[in-house]
């Protein structure tokens, strides 16, 4: 089977793993530290934050800014259920944006209909949670535009994004967003096994998130707001979880980061050869906007109205090609229909869902394996 998505590991990067394993640290060694200080270079931010899952690091995200009960946080119903999940952690309200048909990011004309109604209504949003699809990035000059406005945060979900660019500037520099999420799960762009990196340029939300990643702990002397009693001495000063990346994680980021750039140009690369096998063709490709650079987490298509998505998924999984789809629109899973959310409230979002397919895209997916799967669609698709 031709897996959607998959992890490159060199030799480099079980070298340096191991060398952690022969190492004194473990966990909460020198190598957690080096991958962020890297991560902040790479995006040109000021602070990046470790932890063990973007997922841990969004739920940090909202506490840092103060998201709780009665407050509403809106995000993109086209996303993992961890986009949402974070601000119900909170006991925040969640509701949704439509998204753009043609990007399936929130759709920043929605967005500002959507904000002036809220506006009437006394129900503005605390936070902005937007989802950087497939590794494309939303539209954030008009976003961070309503946001300033209409005096709300941003959250960018980044999972998908590490290494691509928002017109002249890297995603994760926090030009127009309070805290950027980065995932490095396996079938992301880089991967530390499991794992994620927050950043930000403001000193207070950094230091929020690293202390709610470790147990609410600080162990600098001067943040201490007792007497400090000797070198054992630490404070919990909030309460906080066992968020924390450990260092095995981390060198493996590390060695990672050395191949980010050579992994986002094959992405590229692959993406640009199916647009070209597609170009005649009914098979409709998402791309990402002009004037940026996706990182190509996935390789989304729209399939024609005439086709039965299920069908076509059918065939392709069983010619061995691991097709998938992103994704179930997260006001449509069970529990979100019991908050009350239903089918029609977000149209736009429920059509993309039932055309869209995810096709194979991974920097070591081969031409006859890409020809293979072109092939086998455009068989299916007449």
């Amino acid at each position: 089977m031709i897996p959607y998505g998959h992890q490159s590991i060199s030799n480099a990067d079980i070298e340096a793993v191991t060398s952690v394993l022969k190492s004194d640290f473990l966990t909460q060694g020198p190598q957690v530290p080096l991958f962020e200080q890297s991560i902040a270079n790479l995006t040109q931010s000021k602070f990046a934050v470790a932890a063990n899952s973007a997922t841990s690091l969004l739920h940090a995200a909202c506490i840092a800014l103060d998201v709780s009960k009665n407050d509403i946080v809106w995000t993109s119903p086209i996303s993992f259920v961890a986009s949402s999940n974070c601000a119900l952690y909170c006991a925040a309200q969640i509701d949704f944006v439509d998204i753009d048909p043609e990007t399936a990011n929130i759709c920043p004309i929605a967005l500002a209909a959507k904000l002036v109604i809220a506006e009437k209504n006394n129900k503005l949003p605390k936070v902005i949670i937007v989802v950087h699809i497939a590794g494309h990035s939303c539209d954030m000059t008009p976003i961070a535009q309503l946001a300033r406005q209409f005096d709300i945060k941003i959250i960018e979900d980044a999972a998908h994004a590490i290494g691509g660019h928002y017109l002249e500037h890297p995603i994760g520099s926090c030009r127009y967003s309070d805290i950027t999420v980065f995932s490095f799960h396996p079938v992301k762009i880089i991967t530390t096994a499991e794992g994620g990196v927050a950043t930000t340029n403001d000193p207070l939300l950094a230091k929020s998130m690293a202390m709610t990643c470790s147990h609410g702990i600080t162990k600098n002397h001067n943040e201490f707001t007792e007497f400090e009693q000797g070198a054992w001495y630490y404070e919990q000063q909030s309460l906080g979880f066992n968020y924390r990346m450990t260092d095995l994680q981390a060198a493996l980021g590390n060695s990672q980061l050395n191949q980010l750039s050579t992994f986002v140009n094959k992405r590229n690369a692959l993406a640009l050869r199916y647009q070209q096998q597609f170009k005649n063709t009914q098979i409709n490709v998402i791309t990402p906007l002009e004037g940026t650079l996706s990182a190509y987490h996935l390789l989304l298509i729209k399939l024609p109205q005439h086709c039965d998505r299920k069908y076509v998924f059918d065939e392709m999984r069983k010619a061995g090609i691991g097709v998938h789809v992103h994704y179930i629109p997260i006001h449509l899973q069970p529990y979100y229909q019991g908050l009350g959310f239903k089918t029609g409230d977000f149209p736009l979002a429920e059509a993309y869902y039932q055309s869209c397919l995810t096709l194979p895209l991974f920097p070591d997916l081969t031409v006859d394996e890409q020809n293979v799967i072109c092939a086998k669609l455009k068989e299916l698709v007449q």
